[in-house]
């Protein structure tokens, strides 16, 4: 889908305008995206394998669920839309936890320049996997895997195994320490 989103500064301040995505993308402009990591208090977190369909990075495995923050749309309203949107699950703002702000500036073969903000925010996962209804334009399959999985998948990510954007090593490194905090901290 084709919508609009807000157009930032390099340094991530909205400019005022909206913009096609198509167009952003087309012309590198600055923008925001949503980030929700789920995780289980059993230490899992759950990946989502991008869609067959994406244009960037098809079936490698990813946040569990990732999107652009239409127009107007607060971050934390983005995470929720995208959250029942991609994978079915309910969430509000209390069940988010920010972890932080990352910028993932990259052109790519298919001439997408995809500079974005990925507005990151890990959240418990309080229904089972097999509950989950996938958005098939967006998530091709959905799995849980250990923190120590996460960590052996994050060590061999330039191995060109095809597991992970391999890109994102050190923002995988940094989800999986907050959410391995997180848990730590609730079993106290």
């Amino acid at each position: 889908m084709d919508e609009y989103i807000d157009i930032l500064t390099k340094e991530g301040i909205p400019i005022g305008k909206s913009e096609l995505k198509s167009v952003v993308h087309q012309k590198g402009y600055y923008h925001n995206t949503a980030h929700i990591w789920f995780y289980t208090t059993q230490g899992e977190i759950l990946l989502s394998q991008r869609s067959a369909k994406k244009k960037i990075c098809p079936l490698l495995w990813d946040v569990s669920v990732a999107g652009h923050i239409d127009a107007g749309e607060s971050i934390k309203q983005a995470a929720i839309r995208e959250s029942t949107e991609e994978i079915g699950v309910s969430i509000s703002e209390s069940d988010l936890k920010e972890i932080g702000v990352f910028q993932c500036f990259q052109t790519y073969d298919t001439g997408i320049i995809d500079n974005e903000f990925h507005n990151t925010f890990i959240c418990e996962l309080q229904v089972d996997i097999s509950k989950l209804v996938l958005q098939k334009e967006e998530v091709e399959a959905v799995k849980l895997v250990s923190f120590k999985g996460f960590n052996q998948l994050i060590e061999h990510i330039k191995n060109n195994d095809n597991h992970f954007v391999p890109s994102n090593k050190s923002y995988y490194e940094f989800v999986l320490q907050k959410i391995v905090q997180t848990v730590n901290s609730t079993l106290l």
